[in-house]
């Protein structure tokens, strides 16, 4: 009986253990216009995680392309882009979530999650923002800044925005994280 009680007891705190969320990731977050809220852990635990602040007229939106282009080619290996529209820097994001999807879905062809316009700048930003930059050590300084965390949830690149998401350090920053384990 006692072997039966370790054994439940083994497989309970293993179940804990895996349901643990990185910092990073334990928030939940709105679709872009829709009504669905979904926690990001649940969602993109175990996932090579690229999330990127995004605006529809800046002279870095062309990188929507890039970043599609990354999502389609390694989202079977374990990838996903997750975009945040922030009208932070320039007010270049003043569409509201029906323009937002729209232009990215008709001019870009994205099909990676977009989730609700989000504050981002260091002043007023949103607690996943602010998450990301304690970890960074920095916060975006322009739309397009991209972070990318590893499947345990840790932080493990930051980039600016002018560094293209197809770029090749990148690109090989992707592929090692999606190698390991």
């Amino acid at each position: 009986m006692s072997k039966l009680i370790f054994l439940v007891a083994v497989l309970f705190s293993l179940d804990a253990a895996a349901k643990q969320c990185s910092p990073l990731l334990d928030f939940d977050v709105r679709t872009l216009n829709d009504k669905t809220v979904i926690n990001l852990c649940e969602a993109y635990q175990g996932k090579v995680i690229m999330i990127v602040n995004t605006a529809s007229r800046c002279a870095y939106t062309d990188q929507y392309d890039s970043l599609e282009k990354l999502y389609q080619q390694y989202q079977d290996d374990g990838l996903v882009v997750l975009g945040f529209p922030s009208n932070d820097f320039g007010q270049q994001e003043p569409g509201n979530e029906y323009q937002i999807k729209t232009f990215c879905r008709t001019t870009y062809g994205v099909q990676f999650p977009m989730f609700a316009k989000t504050r981002v700048s260091e002043r007023y930003a949103d607690p996943l923002y602010r998450e990301l930059a304690a970890a960074a050590g920095t916060y975006p300084r322009w739309n397009f800044h991209k972070y990318l965390i590893d499947k345990e949830g840790k932080l493990v690149a930051s980039y600016r925005s002018g560094i293209d998401p197809l770029d090749e350090s990148v690109v090989n920053e992707v592929k090692s994280q999606i190698r390991k384990f």
